[in-house]
């Protein structure tokens, strides 16, 4: 009898998923920058495989914003408009207080313990992330970290948009760890305070709180990225960027 593939080994990683995740790391850490084209055929090439596999991976990606698949069937890196960053950004508010206030309602202890547990990881990624200089650990945990409440929300359509938003917000995360951690005061435990607020919170079941301190989260991070905008130092990225309007003046950190 042939031996199976690797693709299909139990307790094995598939084509499509080694070649998703290698992706979405190049895509998040901006080794594939914004925009560039993505070959199929190449991308086979280059992972030894066949144009299946690479397939799969690029509708994966497609679905949590990474990737744009065009109507000639060509696919790109999904590229950022910074001229709407403003209005990502109140979506990702009303997402994040919504969510993390259904938590504090709706949280079994079960639920509660994947939080505990996500926070942990969280801490932990932004710990790696330090050391290395590389974001990834700190994206990848933040992702799940604020996933895990919304799913305790037990609201799959909010938890679905709020998906698509977090997915669609790792690169700006990444950007804005770039920045942050140009300030001399900054430590891990400083960048996870924001996080333990919202699951003492949640912890405790009080609603008010939890979507206040998501609240205040989401417009630390907004007044963050406006300020890593109005410094310009995505000029050596190759983005679409647009000058905010005078209505859209960055917010000030608080």
């Amino acid at each position: 009898m042939a031996k199976p593939s690797v693709e299909h080994q139990p307790g094995k990683e598939t084509g499509a998923a080694r070649v998703c995740r290698i992706l979405r790391n190049e895509i998040l850490a901006m080794k594939l920058v914004p925009g560039m084209p993505l070959d199929e055929v190449g991308l086979a090439e280059r992972f030894n495989t066949s144009r299946s596999p690479v397939r799969e991976a690029l509708v994966r990606l497609s679905a949590d914003g990474l990737v744009t698949i065009l109507a000639n069937r060509s696919t790109v890196v999904t590229p950022m408009d910074f001229a709407r960053v403003p209005e990502f950004l109140d979506a990702l508010d009303l997402l994040q207080r919504v969510t993390t206030r259904l938590a504090a309602l709706n949280r079994t202890p079960a639920d509660l313990v994947k939080i505990q547990e996500a926070a942990r990881a969280y801490e932990k990624g932004v710990a790696a992330s330090f050391k290395s200089g590389n974001s990834l650990a700190m994206v990848e945990t933040s992702y799940e970290f604020h996933m895990t409440i919304a799913r305790a929300g037990r609201n799959v359509y909010f938890a679905d948009l709020y998906r698509r938003l977090l997915g669609e917000g790792q690169r700006m995360l990444h950007l804005h760890f770039g920045f942050k951690a140009l300030d001399p005061e900054i430590s891990a435990e400083k960048m996870a305070s924001d996080h333990a607020e919202m699951l003492d919170a949640i912890e405790r079941g009080d609603a008010d709180k939890a979507e206040e301190y998501a609240h205040r989260h989401a417009v630390r991070f907004k007044g963050r990225f406006m300020q890593f905008m109005d410094r310009n130092l995505t000029a050596d990225v190759p983005l679409n960027y647009s000058l905010p309007s005078q209505e859209e003046a960055p917010i000030p950190v608080e």
